[in-house]
């Protein structure tokens, strides 16, 4: 039997509408040490409720639901004061490319691919916990693709890119292109340290919540352009 989770454990909701993935992955984080499911939802209207009530570390978040879907689940929980420190991690297929965007504008920090083992998908809660944003190549792939194809929303002011010095736009572009921190500072010929200061920088200046809302940030600013294919 498990125990009771301890402070260090990294507290995870679980939230889809199929209760048989729900149960293994409450398997799965209960056979692992660090983890702790916090609770259960099927849909995304009992996910934002339980998100109040649980303030867990990291929201498995799936994308079709009734009642409320994942997008609207995620973008209440991060808007809302009491939850926004909780994190998002969107469970995706690879036919739900539309929804990688709205996702991310949404809050969401990061996605993981359903066909992915339990040692990506612990990995990946640990690194959205942290406060990094997960953007796996392929999915980050899928997501330049859709913003080749999608024009942000008319009504939305493009984010001003004014405080951001010319070094922070080269390393903005080069976390846009979808590289590590070891690739952009091999690129650039500078430490990790030195990279990881200057995207601290860019999240404060462009209050953004993580790596995530970066590459938002650079497509629709106009400092990234996107190639359709």
């Amino acid at each position: 039997m498990t125990g009771p989770p301890s402070p260090a454990d990294i507290g995870v909701l679980l939230v889809d509408d199929h209760p048989l993935l729900r149960e293994s992955f409450r398997a799965l984080l209960e056979a692992s040490p660090g983890f702790a499911p916090v609770g259960e939802a099927g849909t995304g209207a009992e996910a934002v409720r339980l998100a109040r009530l649980h303030r867990p570390d990291v929201v498995l978040m799936d994308v079709r639901m009734p009642e409320m879907d994942g997008i609207e689940a995620t973008r209440r929980i991060c808007a809302e004061p009491e939850t926004a420190a909780v994190r998002v991690l969107i469970l995706t297929t690879f036919d739900l490319d539309d929804y990688v965007y709205a996702a991310l504008r949404a809050g969401a920090s990061g996605f993981l691919v359903k066909d992915a083992t339990a040692a990506e998908l612990l990995a990946g809660i640990r690194v959205v916990a942290a406060g990094e944003a997960l953007l796996a190549p392929r999915v980050t792939r899928r997501l330049i693709a859709a913003f080749a194809g999608h024009a942000p929303p008319a009504s939305a002011a493009p984010p001003e890119l004014g405080p951001v010095t010319e070094r922070e736009r080269e390393v903005l572009v080069l976390i846009a292109r979808g590289l590590s921190n070891t690739e952009i500072a091999q690129h650039l010929h500078v430490t990790i340290g030195t990279v990881k200061t200057h995207i601290g920088r860019l999240l404060g200046k462009l209050g953004a919540r993580d790596r995530a809302q970066l590459v938002i940030t650079a497509y629709e600013s106009g400092l990234v352009v996107p190639v359709p294919r």
